[in-house]
């Protein structure tokens, strides 16, 4: 196949989400608490269908499971990555994910959890939540215990282009007023440690998971801070922001042309701008909140115009 995949968002409600997905992107949301915008996921929990193509209707997961050399034939039972974009209209519960070895043992799940975030908007003042302040796993349980959450929870400031490494077992939490582009493994796993004593409109509390959440904690945290490399191709000016074990990602901003070679899958969201792209005979317009992914199959693409991307792929061993 010498094409892109191009996929429908699946959309979720959540209790903290808003409307700048319908706003900002213009997403049909399903409501004004619309929290994230799955753009690329294979994940059982939602997963895109293809818009074009010979391979219109089908979803990430059948295309994982029966066309793999779309994907240079990468072993593995599920699709390996997952982009979301998410509006916080309020605050997300403090929370932290497991790694590979607890989710494959407590959760029977192939996939923990390591993210990274670009920040795309926020209000004035926004911050996140990003690691604690205990030394030991017993100071962490007894803060907890005694919900000392001021004293426990580090937070940070933020600013649009940021770029935050979350591996598993990072403390965190998105908060109000904040839109991100997330990056992560395939996976839907994660366990609360607060959020804020809320209820849903029925007046029910959300389930905390706090011995898990211990258990999977860094103690004492630190602070993640990837190597970046930017370079120029033509139009296409790149930003690497980190290359790890589970992904590698790209910030791209196009402004002219640029003719690049396949050497790898790659899944991309345009973030801002409008613009097309050619794959053999075929071209596709590209407007902010547009996903694809440029699979292995194809050998040269030509991208034109003026808009941001944000590129990752998985990396390789």
């Amino acid at each position: 196949m010498n094409d892109i995949l191009l996929f429908e968002p699946v959309l979720k409600e959540k209790i903290w989400g808003g409307s700048k997905l319908a706003d900002d992107f213009g997403y049909s949301t399903p409501s004004s608490r619309t929290g994230e915008c799955w753009g690329i996921s294979g994940h059982e929990n939602g997963t895109n269908r293809v818009i074009n193509g010979p391979y219109e209707g089908k979803t990430i997961r059948e295309l994982w499971n029966g066309h793999r050399e779309l994907f240079n034939n990468e072993p593995g039972d599920e699709f390996p990555l997952l982009v979301k974009i998410i509006d916080a209209q309020d605050d997300l519960s403090v929370q932290v994910h497991p790694d590979d070895t607890y989710a494959k043992k407590h959760e029977g799940y192939a996939f923990g959890k390591t993210e990274c975030w670009y920040i795309l908007d926020h209000e004035p003042d926004a911050r996140l939540i990003l690691g604690h302040n205990a030394e030991t796993r017993e100071e962490l349980a007894d803060m907890v215990d005694k919900g000392q959450w001021n004293d426990l929870f580090r937070e940070v400031p933020v600013n649009k282009g940021d770029f935050y490494y979350v591996p598993s077992g990072t403390v965190h939490a998105i908060g109000s007023g904040i839109v991100i582009l997330e990056i992560q493994q395939s996976s839907d796993i994660t366990y609360r440690f607060y959020d804020y004593d809320r209820t849903d409109d029925a007046g029910n509390t959300r389930d905390l998971h706090i011995e898990d959440s211990i258990a999977c904690s860094m103690v004492p945290h630190e602070d993640a801070k990837p190597a970046q490399h930017t370079w120029t191709e033509a139009g296409l000016s790149i930003t690497r922001l980190i290359e790890e074990n589970y992904f590698t990602v790209y910030h791209w901003t196009l402004n002219g042309t640029v003719s690049r070679d396949v050497n790898e899958y790659t899944l991309a969201s345009v973030v801002d701008g409008e613009g097309e792209i050619t794959i053999g005979t075929n071209t596709h317009q590209l407007r902010k909140g547009a996903h694809f992914i440029i699979p292995a199959t194809a050998e040269r693409y030509e991208l034109r115009g003026s808009m941001t991307l944000m590129a990752s792929h998985t990396t390789n061993p």
